[in-house]
């Protein structure tokens, strides 16, 4: 099995289709055709079924591609360790957070990082669910993540970063008093959908109180949690840096008593880090360190 071959395999999943891998590779079709036919006479069964001018896994390539991601990191890890990325002049670093932490402190640490390090490129990737932040780094789609610590997910190093204060964000003109956790039952709420995290923290915070939340508006475009809740649409419940943005838009921020707060970790995988990864890691925690 060749490295190159992998990365053939790898190309077809992402651009979708034979011909856009090739070019997408710099390769010629036939060359890249031939690669993967090796690979599988190799195997001894296809990873692909032709389906028109597309390509589709089939059940050995669902279960081949993950260790291949995995592979061609690792690959590139070796060559980038021996390289001028060693110094942090070139490269790449494969990032993913829940976006809820974009403001604070993602946006905070890549902006350090690349004042620092401007010849290396920062891919962030922001899935909704908590657990999908787990996924693409144990799976290879990147290297090391920010997530809720409960959702970090097994077999990854999960390192605390720091605790997060979720706050209650409400319509212009509301009460700004402190509220109780038992009392957010009789608020409507505007909130993403179940098991992402802010609405798993509410869900378990009112469960312990031994009530559920009121939803008014379910929603998995959290870009438009703030305007909704502006428009008068409900309250939602924020991490304090997104929630002071939205106060300065005319929400009212209220703390919720006892103070709710997550767990927010960096997670990666076992094993030496890129020195791209290496160093972001440490510029998040001087980040979380030094901030007011």
């Amino acid at each position: 099995m060749e490295l190159r071959q992998v990365e053939y395999v790898v190309g077809v999943v992402d651009a979708g289709t034979f011909t856009a891998a090739a070019a997408a590779l710099h390769v010629s079709q036939p060359s890249l055709s031939q690669g993967i036919a090796r690979l599988e006479a190799e195997l001894g069964t296809q990873l692909f079924h032709r389906v028109g001018r597309g390509a589709v896994l089939s059940a050995a390539g669902e279960a081949f591609v993950g260790p291949a991601r995995r592979m061609l990191r690792e690959a590139r890890l070796a060559r980038e360790s021996v390289e001028a990325v060693a110094e942090l002049g070139a490269g790449t670093l494969d990032l993913v957070a829940l976006p809820t932490l974009a403001a604070d402190p993602v946006a905070v640490a890549v902006g350090r990082f690349r004042r620092a390090h401007p010849g290396v490129v920062v891919r962030i990737a922001e899935p909704e669910a908590a657990r999908a932040v787990a996924d693409r780094i144990a799976d290879g789609r990147a290297e090391i993540g920010l997530t809720d610590a409960l959702a970090a997910g097994e077999d990854l190093v999960v390192e605390h970063l720091v605790d997060q204060e979720l706050v209650l964000v409400r319509p212009p003109r509301a009460d700004d008093a402190p509220v109780r956790v038992a009392a957010l039952a009789s608020i409507e709420f505007v909130t993403t959908p179940v098991g992402t995290s802010t609405r798993r923290h509410l869900d378990e915070a009112l469960a312990r109180a031994g009530h559920e939340p009121t939803i008014a508006v379910e929603t998995d475009q959290r870009e438009a949690i703030v305007p909704l809740v502006l428009a008068g649409a409900g309250a939602a419940l924020l991490p304090r840096a997104p929630a002071e943005l939205a106060e300065q838009r005319g929400a009212v921020v209220a703390p919720v008593v006892p103070a709710l707060r997550r767990s927010i970790a960096l997670v990666y995988r076992p094993g030496a880090l890129s020195p791209a990864a290496a160093r972001f890691r440490e510029i998040a925690r001087e980040v979380v360190t030094t901030a007011p």
